[in-house]
């Protein structure tokens, strides 16, 4: 098979990671300093080197432009505890084959390992443009696994021309996410133009995006540049994609697909070079499903699909965030950024934030008014959001819906007039039983006190359900 030099200063790592890859049938020799590692990859040249990020001295990050100025070209398989954007642009720049974050799971670095040994020694193919500045760049924050992924797709993407679509509830940080991917895409001296769909009035919206010319409309007094026009060399953010009129899809379809924009009125096509990135909170298959939106435009906007998850499925990224929000309020209100206490955190930790990370901005900036000065108490916080302000239908919403239009069916079915409540049951109470008797491991004792019934009578539905099938 071939080799593999693991770089990491933590014993258990690379023990983990080199009966990993002697199951795989490779050899492994394993160093915990990145200029060590630099001597053994010129001395032994291996075929796939794994190396963590943080090292003692220099960094990996480091270690792997100088392993590149040595002329080793081989895949790096990159793995941190601590990455942000700026560390997975970075070693996606480096020329990382993959990055991975830890706790990872050694499936997947099984799978890195083969796809790393099927591709060979090459150079990258693209490069992320160098970062512009400081103070130009989106702040994208989050320490949790699920928005390390996202960081690794941001550096993924960004250097290409590909579409991308965006996926997350209302605050979520859907915008930031494409304003980083233009940030560090070959387009970032380019204009970045966003259009709010939802915004838009649907009398104007084609107007607003493609432009038109005088004369074209009651109104029209002169020439108007529209959205995609202006994106012209850079990159052309659709926010809210899904509220494009169906009328106006077919329209944006072309212009995508063949680069050009007919303004309203015009007799002709101007050339127009830009990359798009839409976003929604919707469901995008369900609507093509319902012909809601254009399954072909549907295509065009997802080459590359980034989910950005709701707050409270990462939690460990609310602390990181709260300092962040607390530290820009302040330098905003001019005071000192002041003490979160104890309870304070607890209760930021037990909210849902059904409006994400924009409701978590909000409630921070409440508590810094009330606070004046002084530090910061869970007392201080807004009233959380109800449920119902999240755009994001629950699951027991869509319960509902399926009910209520089954029971709608059934209506009109005269076969199941006088039997519409013992056929419900019959489709409904075996898959509730056998779903919670799954999750007790088949006791049905804690089955039963989950239900609410006595065993025996669960015991007993469940015979009787058997017997009739």
């Amino acid at each position: 098979m071939g080799h593999i030099l693991i770089v990491d200063d933590q014993p258990d790592i690379c023990w983990g990671l080199k009966k990993l890859a002697e199951q795989l049938g490779h050899t492994v020799e394993s160093v915990a300093l990145a200029e060590e590692a630099i001597n053994r990859a010129i001395a032994t040249k291996p075929d796939v080197i794994i190396m963590d990020v943080r090292l003692p001295g220099m960094s990996g990050l480091q270690a792997m432009q100088e392993l590149r100025q040595e002329g080793w070209n081989g895949p790096i398989i990159v793995i941190t505890a601590y990455g942000d954007l700026e560390v997975a642009v970075e070693a996606v720049r480096q020329g990382a084959f993959e990055y991975l974050t830890k706790p990872f799971d050694l499936k997947v670095v099984a799978r890195a390992i083969e796809r790393a040994f099927s591709q060979g020694h090459q150079s990258p193919d693209e490069e992320v443009p160098t970062d512009s500045g400081e103070s130009s760049r989106p702040q994208l924050v989050g320490v949790s696994p699920a928005m390390q992924q996202v960081f690794k797709q941001i550096a993924m993407v960004a250097p290409t021309d590909a579409a991308v679509h965006i996926v997350g509830e209302s605050g979520t940080g859907k915008e930031l996410v494409a304003r980083s991917i233009h940030h560090f895409s070959r387009r970032q001296s380019g204009p970045l133009v966003v259009a709010h769909i939802a915004a838009l009035s649907p009398s104007l919206a084609e107007s607003e995006l493609f432009g038109h010319v005088r004369g074209a409309f009651t109104g029209a007094d002169h020439d108007h540049v529209g959205l995609l026009q202006r994106a012209h060399g850079g990159t052309l953010f659709i926010d809210e994609v899904a509220e494009i009129p169906l009328n106006l899809q077919v329209k944006l379809l072309r212009a995508i697909e063949y680069r050009e924009v007919t303004p309203v009125g015009a007799a002709h096509s101007i050339p127009c070079d830009f990359r798009i990135i839409s976003a929604t909170h919707c469901d995008l298959r369900k609507l093509v499903a319902e012909g809601k939106f254009r399954h072909d435009l549907y295509y065009r906007l997802i080459t590359f699909e980034i989910h950005v998850p709701p707050l409270r499925e990462r939690t460990g990224d609310i602390k990181p965030l709260a300092e962040f929000f607390l530290k820009e309020l302040c330098h905003k209100m001019e005071t000192p950024i002041p003490h979160m206490t104890p309870d304070f955190l607890s209760a930021l930790l037990d909210r849902p934030w059904w409006g994400n990370v924009r409701e978590l901005r909000s409630a921070l900036e409440h508590a810094l008014i009330l606070s004046r000065g002084g530090p910061l108490h869970a007392d201080l916080l807004p009233p959380p959001l109800p449920q119902v302000f999240s755009q994001t239908p629950s699951l027991e919403c869509d319960l509902r819906e399926c009910v209520k239009k089954w029971v709608m069916d059934a209506l009109k079915d005269e076969k199941l007039l006088g039997q519409i409540h013992k056929q419900f049951l019959d489709i409904v109470e075996p898959v509730l039983f056998e779903t919670v008797l799954e999750h007790y491991a088949g006791q049905y004792l804690g089955a039963a006190r989950a239900l609410g019934l006595h065993r025996i009578t669960l015991r007993r539905k469940l015979d009787r359900r058997k017997a009739a099938d």
